[in-house]
């Protein structure tokens, strides 16, 4: 079993976007009116338009998403989050923590050691 897709609720889509598909550089997947899909090698990221009457993301919580980089990119990718405004949280010596524009927590991170499964092939499954 595999994770088929990630949706993460907004009321600022363009902003989201920005945030994904610009500075973590999610490829563009497709896009409507009220979504976007970006491609995490063969993982969608949905991002939604939330309704005015849904919760805003929480204050402080302290869920995440996580998504692997290589060893090599996390400083460069950290770097221009940084740049953009965005402070890092927490980092050891393999992930790196920060929020989104709308408060999740977000890692980047890479393996110490061989992953345990390989890396899928291919592109975005709907």
């Amino acid at each position: 079993m595999r994770v088929h897709h990630l949706a993460f609720r907004t009321r600022d889509l363009e902003r989201l976007e920005a945030f994904y598909a610009t500075l973590l550089g999610l490829p563009v997947a497709r896009r409507s009116e009220r979504s976007v899909w970006l491609d995490a090698e063969g993982t969608l990221v949905m991002l939604e338009l939330a309704g005015d009457d849904e919760p805003d993301v929480p204050r402080g919580s302290m869920e995440i998403a996580v998504f692997e980089v290589a060893p090599e990119e996390r400083a460069e990718r950290v770097e221009r989050l940084r740049d953009a405004g965005f402070p890092v949280e927490a980092e050891t010596e393999f992930t790196t923590t920060l929020r989104d524009p709308d408060g999740r927590r977000v890692g980047l991170s890479h393996y110490p050691h061989p992953r345990p499964h390989p890396r899928p092939s291919g592109g975005p499954r709907a």
